[in-house]
């Protein structure tokens, strides 16, 4: 039973609201200079991603890496590692409180603790004019996790599927070499790219709908360190109905990297990681550069 409202419930909610990381102190990226670098590159690596399976592949600091449909529409989980130490991994929390639930052209997808830097930035967007909708939906979200086995075994009463987006993604880390129980415990929380959800209005709770991505439409991104990109084409096809099965329609995607003109990122170069000390107000502890370990 849920409790009375207190005299001043309406004063409380009407307290106004405050952006937690301001944005106007966030360091931003020079769009207009990876503009250029963009327009004189030239492919130099592409694969494509098969329905309900994953693909790794890796981007050179400076290159441009771009998803796209081109097939159909399709929804895909992009997991992200620095190529050097892929114990620095994407933090979908730390975006999403950065830049917002969903991302496009002019975010960036930061690392996690202790280095948050930058790993990539959204040059490109073919689905930035979807915007909000009227169910509050929007594309490219870091609200999901991956669908998986675990929560599929849960909510089916037992069943299995071997297809969910963290074991496609798994199995694409084992074929880099990692041993299996070390490469799930890689796997994390993803740029849902293509995907358009949101939260109800009601309980607040995350539904997805179909997505609005279409043959052709494709996400660029700029990689400012070296990257190991891993990327599932989710067994939901476009999420309109179903997901950790084989009903939906699915399609493949596809990764292109591309190689700028250097001369064009004159005076670029890749984020350092953060430089806090990392004494954490400890007794006794001496500060330590900001370097994190290898």
């Amino acid at each position: 039973m849920s409790p009375a409202p207190p005299a001043d419930a309406q004063a409380r909610r009407a307290a106004a609201p405050v952006l937690v990381y301001p944005v106007d102190r966030l360091p931003g990226p020079d769009l207009a200079l990876y503009a250029t670098a963009r327009a004189g590159a030239r492919p130099v690596a592409a694969l494509t991603v098969p329905p309900r399976e994953a693909r790794a592949f890796r981007v050179g600091a400076g290159q441009v890496f771009r998803i796209g449909c081109p097939v159909g529409s399709q929804v895909g989980d992009l997991n992200l590692f620095s190529a050097a130490n892929p114990a620095e991994r994407f933090y979908s929390g730390k975006t999403r409180a950065l830049h917002g639930t969903h991302l496009s052209a002019g975010d960036r997808l930061w690392s996690g603790l202790p280095w948050l830097r930058p790993m990539a930035t959204i040059i490109a967007d073919s689905l930035a004019w979807y915007g909000c909708d009227a169910h509050g939906a929007r594309v490219h979200d870091v609200i999901g996790t991956r669908c998986d086995p675990y929560t599929h075994h849960l909510l089916s009463g037992g069943g299995s599927y071997h297809h969910c987006c963290h074991s496609n993604l798994t199995r694409a880390l084992v074929g880099e070499g990692y041993a299996a129980a070390e490469a799930e415990a890689m796997v994390h929380d993803v740029l849902n790219v293509f995907m358009c959800t949101g939260f109800t209005a009601d309980e607040g709770r995350y539904f997805m709908k179909a997505s609005p991505a279409r043959a052709g439409d494709a996400i660029e991104f700029f990689a400012e360190i070296d990257l190991l990109g891993v990327l599932s084409a989710c067994p939901g096809g476009d999420c309109s109905a179903l997901h950790s099965s084989d009903a939906a329609a699915c399609h493949p995607l596809q990764v292109e990297v591309l190689e700028p003109d250097r001369s064009r990122l004159a005076g670029w170069s890749p984020p350092a990681p953060s430089g806090y000390d990392r004494s954490h107000g400890l007794p006794g502890a001496a500060p330590r550069p900001g370097q994190p370990p290898t």
